[in-house]
């Protein structure tokens, strides 16, 4: 048996979203804002929670197609606030919505959601002997993103993220996850810097 990082647990779903998602690095906008979202909606809640919730999240925001999210009106947020499948917090489910405008809006500046938050990756594939809460960039990422527009991007929420879509790699060093996504962030940095 391999060994992994110990946050998962003996849980199966927090298992298979470490062995299969956690950390693995994407510039794809659906993909990443839904990341955003979650990792906003789990602000005072576990992460198991919002993985429970996950396939809610997903069929209530369109399969994350952002521009769906974007035209979402206050009737569809009346709509959601009644929706068992996910947390129905109505400034959480208002902030999604107003994070995919704002996701929009980079379009229209001509960047992209990726080309925001991949400014804050660090080439560096060093595994890290203590993992905050927050850090410089996820910091000024947090500014970044507020300055844009964007809410429920806390410096803990944006760090979270950070983790989530591999612009840190947190495995431990000893987990069998770590090498795979130290070499898929080389792929991704490079092919961005060539870019």
């Amino acid at each position: 048996m391999s060994e992994r990082c110990t946050w998962p647990g003996d849980d199966p779903d927090e298992i298979a979203y470490h062995d299969f998602d956690w950390g693995v690095p994407t510039q794809d906008e659906s993909t990443l804002f839904e990341a955003l979202t979650l990792e906003g909606a789990q602000a005072g809640l576990s992460w198991h929670t919002i993985l429970l919730r996950r396939d809610g999240y997903r069929r209530a925001f369109v399969d994350w197609n952002v521009e769906a999210v974007a035209e979402m009106d206050e009737a569809s947020v009346d709509l959601l606030v009644q929706d068992e499948g996910i947390i129905r917090h109505r400034r959480k489910i208002e902030s999604t919505i107003g994070n995919a405008q704002a996701t929009l809006l980079l379009r229209d500046q001509g960047l992209s959601l990726a080309d925001v938050v991949w400014a804050y990756a660090d080439p560096s594939n060093e595994p890290r002997a203590d993992i905050q809460a927050h850090t410089a960039e996820s910091r000024a990422m947090s500014r970044e993103l507020k300055r844009r527009g964007f809410r429920f991007v806390g410096p803990t929420t944006c760090y979270a993220f950070m983790q989530a879509v591999g612009i840190v790699n947190d495995h431990a060093a000893a987990c069998f996850r770590f090498p795979e996504i130290a070499q898929m962030r080389d792929t991704l940095l490079s092919e961005r810097s060539d870019s």
